[in-house]
């Protein structure tokens, strides 16, 4: 599963620049997560960073992304082409 930012962010913009796969973005009014960047962390941590670092708990797993482990680390794979990656 991808993560998704709720209303509930405060806009600290803590979040972003812990995101290995540059995935989170600032929006209009909270921050928001692209579902097609969002790994999980998998490749790069053992824990996703943005739950990690956020002040008030709003990055949660989106269930309308659901994604086996296997497949995060695929998509990890496509966006760090030559990299290896620290966590299966």
């Amino acid at each position: 599963m991808a993560y998704i930012i709720t209303d509930e962010c405060i806009s600290c913009g803590a979040c972003e620049p812990e995101c290995p796969s540059q995935a989170i973005s600032e929006g209009e009014t909270i921050y928001g997560i692209d579902p097609d960047k969002c790994t999980e962390c998998v490749g790069s941590h053992e824990a996703s960073q943005c739950a990690e670092v956020c002040p008030v708990d709003c990055c949660i797993l989106d269930p309308k992304h659901v994604e086996s482990r296997e497949q995060l680390l695929e998509k990890w794979k496509r966006l760090h082409p030559g990299e290896t990656p620290s966590t299966t």
